[in-house]
This record gives C-alpha cells, sequence and structure tokens, in this order.
C-alpha cells in the first residue's frame, strides 16, 4: 500500500551532485491481454483520451500498443500479436501488469551509463528513434521482478509519442476525470528483498530513503507488512517498496506475490486537484473502489483537525484523511483492475501533506482482508 511513518523526511545530502536527474514519470506501460479492448476500458472508466497509437499498420509487427494521456498522465497499453516472445510470455506469467516505469531525462545515454557502472543490469542500451518529427533516446534497466525503468530523452521530438506511433484520432473521447500525473509507484517484492531494492535505489539510481516504517507500524489483527519509500533527489519520481512480514493469515503482499507470480508494481498513485469530483465521476463511470466502515468517519476530525471539505461526501465516496506536519492529504483506493487481484490505483490528492497516509493504514488494510476474504485468501 501507500506508506509512510510520522518520522521525519530525510533530507538529501548537501553540495551532491545528482547523477540521475528525472523530470518526473514519462509513462507507464502495461502488458495486457488485449490492448483494444484495455484501451476502450481506460477511456471510458478514468477518462483518458487517445493519443498515439502503434503496430501493423505503422510499420510495427510485432505488437499493437495504445497511448493514453490525461493532463500529465500517460498510460501505454501493450499486446503482443504472436505467441512465443517476452511479451507473451510476463502475459502468461503476470497477467495484466506493468512492465514499464519509464523516467524523463535529459540525457538517457548518460543516465544508462551512470547506473549501469553503478550495478544496474542492462535492459536496453541507449537507441536513437527517429521519424519526420525529430529524435528520442531512450535506454533501460532493470528492476524488480520483470519491471523496468527506460529512460527516455526527447528534448529534440515533437511527435504524438514516440517514433513508430503515429497520432490516434477516434471520436470516443469522453471527458477528462481530473487526474493530473503519476504521484507515485509501489512495488512489491518477496520475503526478506525489501532491503536489496532499498539498496538498489540508493545506490544505482541514487534515491534517498524518505520514510520507513515496519510491521509495528502497519499491521491488522491477521497481517502485516513493511515497507521504505524511496525518493529522487528533486522528490519528482517516487517509489515506496513493499514486503510481507509474519502475520496471523497471508497479507495483501503475499497475496499479490502469489497471483502476480514474483515482486511487480501493486498500484500506481495518481493526483487530482479535486478528489471529490473526481471519484464522484470514477464511480458514475463504474469505478469501484475499496470502502472503509462508517465508523471511521465518527472520528475523522478528532483525528486530522479542521479540512476544506464536507464530511458528508467524503463518507459517502468512502475518501480517507490523513494529516502530517505539512498539512493533510485525501486518498481512496480502487478495487484490482483486472480478475487476478493484483495491480489497482490510488486517487490522492495533497493539501501540503508529504506523506503517504499512515493514519489510515489499518482501516484500509481491514478493508482489503475482508476482500481477500472473499476471495478466499487471507
Amino acid at each position: 500500500m501507500s506508506t509512510a511513518p510520522d518520522a521525519a523526511v530525510a533530507a538529501a545530502p548537501a553540495n551532491v551532485k545528482d547523477f540521475l536527474p528525472l523530470n518526473g514519470t514519462d509513462y507507464v506501460e502495461f502488458y495486457v491481454g488485449n490492448a483494444k479492448q484495455a484501451a476502450h476500458y481506460y477511456k471510458t472508466a478514468f477518462g483518458f483520451q487517445s493519443l498515439a497509437y502503434a503496430g501493423p499498420e505503422t510499420g510495427v509487427k510485432d505488437r499493437a500498443s495504445y497511448v493514453l494521456v490525461q493532463n500529465k498522465l500517460r498510460f501505454v497499453l501493450t499486446t503482443p500479436l504472436q505467441p512465443g516472445n517476452d511479451m507473451a510470455a510476463h502475459i502468461a506469467a503476470h497477467g495484466d501488469g506493468v512492465k514499464v516505469l519509464a523516467l524523463w531525462v535529459d540525457d538517457a545515454r548518460s543516465a544508462f551509463e551512470e547506473t549501469v557502472k553503478r550495478g544496474a543490469k542492462p535492459y536496453m542500451e541507449p537507441k536513437e528513434e527517429k521519424d519526420e518529427f525529430g529524435t528520442v533516446i531512450r535506454s533501460g534497466i532493470h528492476a524488480y521482478g520483470d519491471t523496468v525503468h527506460i529512460f527516455v530523452e526527447r528534448k529534440n521530438y515533437n511527435g504524438p509519442f514516440l517514433p513508430g506511433y503515429r497520432e490516434w484520432n477516434t471520436t470516443y473521447n469522453p471527458t477528462s476525470t481530473g487526474l493530473q500525473y503519476v504521484d507515485h509507484c509501489v512495488g512489491n517484492v518477496g520475503w526478506n528483498e525489501m532491503n536489496t531494492w532499498v539498496d538498489f535505489y540508493e545506490q544505482v539510481m541514487g534515491f534517498r530513503n524518505l520514510l520507513s516504517f515496519d510491521d509495528k507500524d502497519i499491521s491488522t489483527e491477521y497481517s502485516a507488512l513493511m515497507s521504505k519509500v524511496m525518493s529522487n533527489g528533486n522528490g519528482r519520481v517516487k517509489f515506496p517498496i513493499n514486503e510481507p512480514a509474519e502475520g496471523k493469515k497471508k497479507s495483501q503482499i503475499e497475496e499479490y506475490l502469489d497471483f502476480y507470480g514474483g515482486p511487480g508494481v501493486q498500484h500506481v498513485a495518481i493526483a487530482t486537484n479535486n478528489i471529490i469530483q473526481t471519484v464522484t465521476d470514477l464511480q458514475n463511470r463504474g469505478v469501484e473502489f475499496l470502502k472503509v466502515p462508517g465508523s471511521y468517519y465518527d472520528t475523522l476530525l478528532d483525528r486530522v483537525g479542521e479540512i476544506d471539505e464536507d464530511l458528508q461526501p467524503l463518507r459517502e465516496l468512502g475518501i480517507l484523511v490523513d494529516r502530517d506536519d505539512e498539512g493533510y492529504l485525501l486518498q481512496i483506493f480502487t478495487k484490482p483492475v483486472q480478475d487476478r487481484p493484483t495491480v489497482f490505483f490510488e486517487i490522492i490528492q495533497r493539501k501540503g501533506a508529504q506523506s503517504f497516509g499512515k493514519g489510515n493504514f489499518k482501516a484500509l488494510f481491514e478493508s482489503i482482508e475482508r476482500e481477500q476474504a472473499l476471495r478466499g485468501n487471507l
């Protein structure tokens, strides 16, 4: 889950040059069983717009990829057109899931060289991709499980997305639901692997451990987990890393690992400027959210103090609230968006808060456990 304790945010070391400057998340690419239908779902349910397409019609023979956009948020949905390749193997092993967390950089060659010399396993050697709109340079490294980071340098490009893609024009473009950009992406890793990947992000990518907590911070009667939040130098990219912890029953992390077939991206947290309007729109379009008991709201204002929002719509929608020293945040989590209980989304609005909703964990995890019990997996 989204994670953070009440501990102070770790400061970046003074006067240390950032060897991997990141401008933010460039795109998130999902490998899915049917990209055309998945694209229709994300447009209809989440309010994305058509942006670009790659496939046989554009000279790409092995896959079909649909690119969706909403404000600064870009999702790529990719399906292989033949069996017997890495894309097909990924889908067979994991179901629909995140393959690429792409990071926007000014120098993709430098990003590759700096990370590989620090121990990253290469995924994509720096490569120039050209068309009539200019040149993009991309490179990539492996992360946890089958997840990869691709560095995207697009300062000399003004096409719709990347070379090999063409503009995707469609008469069906539902209105936006107000989703803005990727706030953070959470990865689940196996038993005793969290610190290995914390070290990876610190040593290989120059991130810092922003916040940490253990199973005493995040637990219910039945299950627990541990997590550390990793952040790049300017704070534009944050990757919380979760691992299971011992409990009476199977934790949400263990359920994910079982059904995903190993480590991977658990959820993508997406920012909005008006969570009440966004969640109302999403629910009206059929998106299903986890709900906490109504009693959560009986003492909400005692816990978090005065907030700008009326309590009643928060209660009706199931939106959670938490406060830290910088302000407060509002958040809510969808149910899994595919048949396997794996990937889901968080909708978050920050009103100054820089944390991740620690005060909501117990109520939230209990709601997840209720869903696990219905699936027979608790």
